[in-house]
């Protein structure tokens, strides 16, 4: 596999992007980035002070940034934030410099796997099933549109997820 490949991952929030873009990124001896991780480092603030801050608006500013700057590089493993392909400009970033996989999980999944996390604030609602159903909707065709490969995580370890994607990637580089 050709060691300058990018591979960005995509999909909503819980699907386990960071956690399976590690794996991946060591399996793959290439480097692990976190767009979101990246824009805390970068402000010294964590994303729901930005949200409060700045809005959403402001947050996604800063993401198509961040996304533009890591999307450059070569070799590495990217997790994208859950709304990243809202804008059209990260979408043909990600789709133009490296291969795209959609980390896809049902909003049940999602429930449980956000359950007891505060550092979401799209969830900081009275009805976290209606919004992420509402998110589903509104961006599983975004992530389709740009997805190279597609992997559902419901009920499966991540080195399971991992094994999948890297056998998607494999066929990717040498269909024969």
């Amino acid at each position: 596999m050709d060691p300058d490949l990018n591979i960005f991952l995509v999909g909503p929030m819980g699907a386990g992007k960071t956690t399976i873009g590690r794996q991946l990124a060591k399996a793959l001896d290439k480097t692990f980035l976190d767009s979101d991780h990246e824009i805390e480092t970068r402000t010294g603030a964590d994303i729901p002070w930005i949200f409060d801050l700045e809005g959403e608006a402001g947050f996604r500013r800063r993401e198509c940034q961040v996304i533009d700057e890591l999307t450059r590089r070569k070799g590495i493993v990217l997790a994208t934030g859950g709304g990243a392909v809202l804008a059209e400009e990260n979408r043909r970033h990600l789709a133009d410099r490296g291969v795209v996989v959609y980390l896809r999980t049902s909003v049940e999944q999602q429930l449980q796997r956000t359950a007891r996390d505060r550092n979401r604030p799209l969830l900081q609602t009275e009805d976290p099933r209606a919004r992420l159903q509402e998110l589903f909707v509104q961006r599983d065709p975004l992530y389709r549109e740009i997805a190279n490969i597609v992997v559902d995580t419901d009920n499966r370890s991540v080195r399971s997820t991992v094994n999948a994607i890297l056998k998607q990637l494999r066929l990717l580089s040498d269909p024969s």
